[in-house]
């Protein structure tokens, strides 16, 4: 039997997409996504609490992050969970991330800011498609 592993997040950018592109060429963009939740204490006072959560975006996406995205940006997204870990000076670390497959742009347009509507990873597959990573992960 196989697993479900699905992440979807309605959030803000915390900081810019960082972009780079590997030796293949292939683009790999970075950023943190801020999640609020809202719900009262046992006083009766309302409470905010905000989860950070690191993203991984791919190829089409990843450009699309680059061109489109910045700080503060509303969006959407759907993806999987992935943990990887290393070593530094011999103690062992590890990064859960999310790795997004679907990006919808929530912000209002502004003259031509951006393109409305939802993206795929990849820019080409249909929404929901399940697109793996490339093979030339850097970890």
């Amino acid at each position: 039997m196989r697993g479900i592993n699905k992440v979807t997040l309605l959030g803000r950018l915390g900081k810019d997409p960082e972009t780079q592109y590997l030796e293949s060429g292939t683009p790999l963009s970075r950023f943190t996504l801020a999640t609020n939740d809202r719900y009262k204490d046992k006083s009766g006072n309302w409470v905010d609490q905000t989860e950070w959560h690191n993203l991984v975006l791919w190829r089409g996406l990843a450009e699309i992050a680059e061109k489109y995205l910045k700080k503060g940006s509303l969006v959407y997204i759907e993806g999987k969970l992935r943990t990887r870990s290393w070593e530094d000076n011999g103690v062992k670390k590890y990064s859960t991330e999310i790795v997004a497959d679907n990006l919808i742009m929530l912000d209002r347009k502004e003259d031509g800011e951006h393109p409305s509507g939802g993206f795929s990873n990849g820019g080409a597959a249909p929404m929901g498609a399940n697109v793996d990573e490339p093979d030339d992960l850097p970890f």
